[in-house]
């Protein structure tokens, strides 16, 4: 290795010492230059082979640098590195758990309505297609197609061919096909038709309604009523001159019919003799 350094210093410095004494083509001295370069690139070559050839014969150098790379290993906390690793995954299932909840967050919020006291008014000329969805009254003079949820009162004059739901319901000279279900009263006036169920805590029925009535409180059956179903209430009054075709049953009436027959036990009396 000492020779090659030598060698390679001896030629630099001939190669700064030659100075152009007699007058020589620049083509020669071009191509002079070149060839020193080329030898000075091979020296370094073997250079570098013979260095790399000494590193690998040498077991004592792989030796220490194996115990250098084991001292950086001692050095690591292994189960502190694979704590961080397992409190990152967590993190990222949370980010989705997060996301996917999205749309439970959404129905919360619609749930947790309030009611509002705007009114919304739906005008003779319009006809909506579609469902609504509101947090105050709405009065339907038009035409609705689709379904019409709301929070406040739901007057109608008009037609709705879709479910109904609201606080309160009153209908005078509607035409309503689809279910209609309130949690307060419904109020069908003398010349509305219903076709569909009716669910509410009272009613007071002077249309015609064709579908069952599922009532917790009580129902009135005006002179004008024609009902067309099955009626679940706790009471029924049914003035002179209504037309039902059904069945009437007051089961959420407090004394039921059912138990007291149950508990009725005659008593037997024996002959005398």
């Amino acid at each position: 290795m000492g020779f090659f350094s030598d060698l390679k210093e001896d030629l630099s410095q001939a190669v700064n010492e030659l100075m152009p004494d007699e007058e020589k083509e620049t083509a020669d001295l071009e191509d002079a230059a070149v060839s020193l370069d080329e030898m000075l690139e091979n020296i370094d070559a073997i250079q570098l082979d013979e260095t790399a050839t000494q590193e690998n014969e040498n077991p004592e150098v792989e030796q220490e640098t194996a115990k250098e790379a084991d001292a950086e290993l001692d050095g690591v906390d292994i189960e502190s590195m694979l704590e961080s690793v397992l409190a990152a995954e967590p993190a990222e299932e949370e980010s989705s758990v997060k996301e996917s909840k999205g749309a439970e967050r959404t129905m919360d919020s619609y749930n947790t309505r309030t009611v509002s006291d705007e009114t919304a008014v739906i005008t003779g000329g319009m006809t909506i297609t579609g469902d609504i969805l509101s947090e105050g009254s709405v009065d339907v003079i038009g035409c609705v197609n689709g379904n019409i949820d709301i929070l406040g009162k739901l007057n109608v004059t008009g037609y709705i061919n879709g479910n109904s739901k609201s606080a309160e319901i009153y209908a005078e000279g509607a035409k309503i096909n689809g279910m209609v279900e309130s949690q307060g009263a419904v109020k069908i006036g003398a010349s509305s038709v219903i076709i569909g169920n009716i669910s509410a805590t009272s009613a007071v029925i002077a249309g015609a309604v064709k579908g069952d009535i599922d009532v917790r409180g009580p129902v009135i059956l005006d002179a004008s009523a024609i009902v067309m179903g099955n009626i679940k209430s706790k009471s029924v009054q049914i003035n002179n001159g209504a037309v039902i075709e059904g069945m009437c049953s007051q089961c959420y009436a407090e004394v039921s019919p059912t138990s007291f027959f149950d508990d009725y036990k005659p008593e037997v009396k024996k002959a005398k003799k």
